[in-house]
């Protein structure tokens, strides 16, 4: 029986590149025996909120033990609406919350389906812990920044990391053993040590 399950959900654009943190993430909890869901979404150029949601409930119907989920970008509005879709408990035990792309950047076309401007935040119930946000302050996906955005309505804990950018491979972030050990202790607070 698994203890736990990791679920790992990438942004827009993303084909789940090596070089990045998540798919170092997966590889290293893999290889500490971990059972770790790494999906690649559908049309990731061009994501659905609705195809996105269903690829989730898919593999959170697969989950065992504790369910740990880690997002990334739009993957962090994809859980969002997810869980506004959801009438039951929540869908995750702990949640990490990476880089949400803030309210301006859903002008952007590609992603302006998952606005999360209809979204009563405040009440969504997004997993069983208090979820973690972790963003920085010259994102140029938040602006006006992730923590400001999100943290108070989801009543989040935050790790602001300055000067991170968007927590992307162009940003430095490959291996991140801080979200290694974020996702082995739920208690440990994120922090910049990405090797250089």
């Amino acid at each position: 029986m698994w203890q736990r399950t990791f679920l790992i959900l990438h942004g827009v654009e993303n084909r789940r590149p090596e070089d990045h943190w998540q798919h170092d993430l997966a590889q290293w909890l893999r290889s500490r025996g971990e059972q770790v869901f790494y999906p690649q979404l559908p049309d990731p150029d061009r994501p659905s909120p609705a195809a996105w949601t269903e690829a989730v409930e898919a593999e959170l119907g697969m989950m065992r033990g504790e369910r740990v989920v880690v997002c990334h970008s739009l993957g962090c509005l994809a859980w969002l609406h997810l869980a506004a879709g959801r009438p039951g408990g929540p869908p995750a035990d702990r949640l990490l919350l990476v880089a949400p792309p803030g309210p301006s950047a859903f002008s952007w076309d590609a992603i302006a389906p998952f606005t999360p401007g209809a979204l009563d935040l405040a009440s969504l119930r997004l997993s069983a812990a208090p979820p973690r946000l972790v963003c920085s302050d010259d994102d140029p996906y938040a602006p006006e920044g992730a923590a400001t955005a999100y943290a108070g309505p989801l009543s989040c804990e935050v790790d602001l990391l300055p000067g991170a950018g968007h927590l992307a491979v162009a940003d430095g972030y490959g291996p991140w053993p801080s979200v290694r050990r974020w996702c082995l202790d739920g208690t440990h607070r994120l922090t910049a040590d990405r090797p250089h």
